[in-house]
């Protein structure tokens, strides 16, 4: 069973920084792509971030320039540099993970809340 463990969520004013982690443990043969997603309330989940075993990476439009994702495959850990934080940005973000054990898996995290405030 694959688990994914998040952390790094909190508080920030406008303009801060924050950085996500999250590690991924137990029995997975390969991870093809990690990532970040989150939803504020009432909306729907929404792609932030991603990247591919090959470090291709995929942005939404509304954090490119500002966010940064990264992994360490030899931690199957996954990060996601948030900078110039705004209010918009609040959320509960998911970390994201697909890959392979005896076919195609796709696994999620509990959700790490960030709080940007004015």
């Amino acid at each position: 069973q694959v688990q994914l463990v998040e952390s790094g969520g909190g508080s920030v004013q406008a303009g801060g920084s924050l950085r996500l982690s999250c590690a991924a443990s137990g029995s997975i043969f390969s991870i093809d792509a990690m990532g970040w997603y989150r939803q504020d309330l009432g909306k729907q989940r929404e792609l932030v971030a991603a990247i591919s075993s090959e470090d291709s990476t995929n942005y939404a439009d509304s954090v490119k320039g500002r966010f940064t994702i990264s992994r360490d495959n030899a931690k199957n850990t996954v990060y996601l540099q948030m900078n110039s934080l705004k209010p918009e940005d609040t959320a509960l973000y998911y970390c994201n993970l697909r890959g392979n054990l005896y076919g195609k898996i796709e696994v999620w995290g509990q959700g790490t809340l960030v709080t940007v405030s004015s």
